[in-house]
């Protein structure tokens, strides 16, 4: 993991919140004061996240934290699944910014894995895209791939996708191909967005390494993974939801890409309870 670019978006995150000014906290704590408390699954899931959850508490300060399960365990409702002691002031005032990182990458990494146990029987895999929420794309890749995902993309230099708007601006498909495999010859793969059987005619014509097949009808999409008949990598997107995998895992597609695994994912439940004072 980018331990410089987490502590990054953590301390941001601490500051957005005034972790270090807790009216509430302060107020009714001293410095001085040591408790423990306990994490708690309230839903079955994935767990994700563990080490930017204890990077909070050792930015604020001094907090041992035992962890009950590793990165990556299914857990399972009512599970206790870390133990957390040291200054009261720490565990309360960085309790929410902790709580929210590792319920969101919990939650990414359950919906990642449940749609790539559906298909990797099938050979088909999953990925992300970058419909991320803006500053958290790293964390929320990362929770992908310890779901059971893949990546797609990481950011607009990582390869050439060629949109709808791109072909509008290019003139066509073909010339846009042509003007990035001129800059590009041979070191970035270059996808071709299709909407419709003449863009996927274009699309290989033009040389292209992958055909996205983007929100197309069931029979649409069959005629064009047919026609396509492994001459170029398949990708399949746009309203893909665990319901339709049922009618996609039969076909020959290598990938299928759902934004909805970062831009409207449930937050795994997850809370921190039962706090104890050892020290006042």
């Amino acid at each position: 993991m980018n331990y410089v670019l987490i502590d990054s978006l953590i301390k941001k995150a601490l500051l957005e919140d005034r972790a270090y000014d807790d009216i509430t906290t302060n107020s009714i704590t001293s410095e001085e004061s040591q408790a423990e408390v306990e994490v708690i699954v309230k839903e079955d899931g994935k767990i994700c996240g563990l080490k930017v959850f204890s990077r909070v508490f050792q930015i604020l300060g001094d907090v041992e934290i035992k962890f009950l399960k590793k990165e990556g365990e299914i857990v399972n409702k009512g599970e206790l699944i870390a133990q957390l002691r040291g200054s009261t002031r720490v565990l309360l005032s960085g309790e929410r910014v902790a709580l929210n990182l590792l319920q969101r990458m919990s939650g990414i990494a359950t919906e990642a894995y449940k749609a790539s146990e559906i298909l990797k029987e099938h050979g088909i895999k999953v990925m992300d895209t970058r419909k991320t929420t803006p500053g958290l794309r790293y964390l929320e890749k990362y929770s992908v791939l310890t779901g059971g995902g893949f990546n797609h993309r990481f950011d607009l230099s990582d390869m050439a996708m060629i949109k709808d708007n791109h072909i509008l601006a290019a003139g066509s498909i073909k010339k846009a191909v042509e003007s990035i495999r001129k800059k590009h010859p041979f070191i970035k793969k270059i996808e071709v967005e299709a909407e419709n059987l003449e863009h996927v005619k274009e699309g290989l014509e033009a040389g292209a390494d992958i055909i996205m097949l983007d929100n197309m009808e069931d029979e649409l999409l069959k005629e064009c993974v047919d026609y396509i008949n492994g001459r170029a990598i398949i990708e399949v997107s746009g309203n893909i939801d665990i319901e339709r995998f049922q009618r996609l895992k039969g076909l020959k597609i290598d990938y299928i890409s759902m934004g909805k695994l970062t831009h409207s994912v449930k937050a795994l439940d997850i809370s921190m309870k039962n706090l104890k004072i050892l020290k006042s």
